[in-house]
């Protein structure tokens, strides 16, 4: 069965953008519930996803395994999964990722732009790579299966993280560097080491991190997947479009400052256009998923490698990442990670 996973997005939710993934026909969307929060503030998170839930049961669930998403498609819904972009909610405690993995958090960054307790972030100018708390968070995330995300991250903390781990991590939500040289693409050396490994890596539609910004093309966009494919093989690749729709420009601030600076951080912006900047015309909702298959097919790739990039491959790394680790893994990551 084809599935339609999006793996990043932090919409201003609403029953208006959950009736569109059903018009979409959007199976599945990992969504981001913590930027900067503390753990309570994160479970305040929760709560609300709870009373959408409840309020909307016609047109998404809580999902926390990969039958879920097989489950949404067979009752016409959008099973929703849950993800961290910074590990601020866990704090400086390593026993709070089985606590949020047991909460239904599946995917989490070990940094966002800055230096974190664990990694370090791509705007940083000294990277150090993992620290020994995050070589332990890795191993405690790999333990109880919750997946290791770097999308925010610098080269080798990244490159650490994927040597680290004894489970495939993945990069939800990026685009290759060779394509468009923003600072939060990934070069060709950490995107082969991912993959190689058996990792995943969402392409993203944020206009920071297409060619022309806004302007890219369906057709520009596809021949950067068509030769990602070429490279990486297609089986690694899906999407994670880090669509923000319907957010107000004050979320930028947020999403970029939190609480660590008083002054705005312009980020993968310019300082003349700190809001949001609009998306390209083939993608401004989810109801445009149609148009990336579309796209796809006609710069040549097979059904099959389309279906697995729209969706498939995610499912398939979502039934291998999202349950404790096997017998043995564990104690291996264990004995790499210790000092």
């Amino acid at each position: 069965m084809t599935y339609v996973i999006d793996n990043l997005q932090y919409a201003n939710w609403s029953p208006r953008i959950f009736r569109q993934m059903r018009e979409g026909g959007v199976d599945a969307v990992h969504v981001t519930i913590a930027y900067h929060e503390s753990f309570r503030e994160m479970v305040l998170n929760l709560e609300a996803w709870n009373r959408w839930f409840e309020a909307h049961p016609d047109l998404i669930f809580k999902g926390t395994c990969a039958e879920d998403v097989a489950r949404a498609r067979e009752t016409g819904r959008t099973a929703i999964f849950f993800g961290f972009q910074n590990p601020s909610p866990i704090e400086d405690d390593i026993g709070l990722i089985e606590i949020c993995h047991q909460l239904g958090v599946r995917f989490m960054q070990l940094t966002y732009n800055n230096q974190s307790l664990l990694a370090t972030g791509c705007y940083e100018d000294d990277d150090t790579g993992l620290t020994r708390f995050g070589r332990q968070a890795v191993a405690e995330m790999n333990r109880v299966g919750l997946v290791v995300d770097m999308s925010h991250s610098a080269d080798r903390s990244t490159l650490e993280a994927i040597e680290a781990s004894t489970r495939p991590i993945a990069i939800t939500h990026a685009n290759p560097s060779w394509w468009h040289p923003a600072r939060r693409n990934k070069s060709d050396e950490v995107l082969s080491a991912l993959t190689a490994r058996g990792g995943m890596l969402g392409f993203s539609l944020y206009p920071h991190h297409l060619k022309d910004g806004s302007a890219c093309t369906l057709d520009s966009f596809c021949a950067m997947v068509v030769e990602a494919c070429e490279r990486y093989g297609a089986r690694h690749l899906g999407i994670g479009t880090d669509l923000c729709q319907d957010q107000p420009d004050s979320i930028v601030e947020w999403m970029r400052v939190g609480r660590w600076s008083k002054e705005i951080d312009y980020g993968e912006g310019s300082a003349d256009a700190p809001g949001f900047p609009p998306m390209p015309d083939w993608f401004t909702d989810n109801r445009d998923f149609g148009n990336i298959r579309e796209g796809m097919s006609r710069a040549g790739l097979s059904d099959a490698d389309v279906d697995g990039i729209m969706g498939d491959n995610w499912h398939r790394f979502y039934a291998e990442s999202f349950g404790p680790a096997k017998h043995g893994e564990a104690g291996h990551q264990a004995r790499r990670a210790a000092p």
